[in-house]
């Protein structure tokens, strides 16, 4: 029997392991609504304890909606450039680069060092998708993406509510600073769910929400470099799902507090 790898790791790190976890255990089910071969095999080769995880039926469904709705927004985009370049922040067990295969120019996941050193030991990516072992927030990462002016899709998926407002804004400054024209796609969640909300699979570790915002429009006020295009609720994903949320989706209260998708453009 093939010995498994035994991964430890703590804080928001921790949230790709339950997000990859999501992913495979829908992918696996008879009547799937994503299907991500490449989690299925990475978690099949891992010794970690899921067990809230499985509890965690919140996360999860989120998960699965994100996935549906950034997969068709992701897949749209690319249809649209297809000599785009992808740069895939705080991406973690990612692997929609290899859903989206043969859609893209070039592909850059990014994230903190002690991840990417986690995605290496499962996943190679030398061309046409790359690893970039370092932070959001250090602008040097910007130096290995290779740029000549393509359209650029830079998607932030499961990160910003586990920062500051300020440590937002410095990611934007940067995407700014290294681009001359770039479509965001940044995950938010609402202020109301950051203080009310706590999410289960990663109870106890130093992962906590700690800042959202109310929609796009908000959000255009901190980064005034960037025009919101379009709010896209993840209420799109969870009706494919579970059908009551063709109803009670039309509710301003639940499409407020569900996370959005925003689309921002560069100006």
């Amino acid at each position: 029997m093939e010995e498994k790898e035994k991964l430890t790791v703590k804080g928001v790190p921790e949230t790709m392991l339950q997000t990859l976890y999501a992913r495979a255990k829908e992918s696996q089910k008879k009547e799937h609504y994503i299907y991500d071969p490449k989690a299925v095999e990475i978690v099949s080769q891992l010794e970690y304890d899921f067990s809230k995880a499985d509890k965690d039926g919140t996360m999860s469904s989120g998960v699965i909606a994100r996935t549906i709705v950034l997969d068709k927004m992701v897949g749209e985009f690319l249809n649209k450039f297809p000599d785009a370049i992808v740069v895939n922040i705080a991406c973690g067990m990612d692997t929609r680069c290899y859903r989206m295969q043969g859609k893209f120019s070039r592909w850059y996941n990014i994230d903190l060092p002690e991840t990417i050193n986690i995605r290496k030991r499962f996943l190679e990516e030398n061309g046409p998708v790359y690893q970039i072992a370092k932070s959001a927030m250090d602008a040097s990462y910007t130096s290995e993406i290779e740029y000549k002016g393509e359209p650029v899709l830079v998607i932030i998926e499961g990160l910003t509510m586990y920062l500051s407002e300020t440590e937002v804004k410095q990611i934007f400054d940067i995407i700014n600073k290294k681009f001359h024209k770039a479509t965001v796609f940044v995950e938010t969640m609402s202020p109301f769910v950051v203080c009310h909300v706590t999410e289960k699979s990663i109870e106890g570790s130093q992962a906590k929400f700690t800042w959202g915002v109310k929609n796009g429009s908000e959000f255009q006020k901190l980064i005034p470099q960037f025009a919101n295009k379009k709010d896209v609720s993840l209420v799109e994903g969870m009706k494919v799902f579970i059908p009551v949320y063709k109803a009670i989706g039309k509710i301003p209260f639940i499409r407020n507090i569900s996370n959005k998708i925003l689309v921002m453009g560069k100006i």
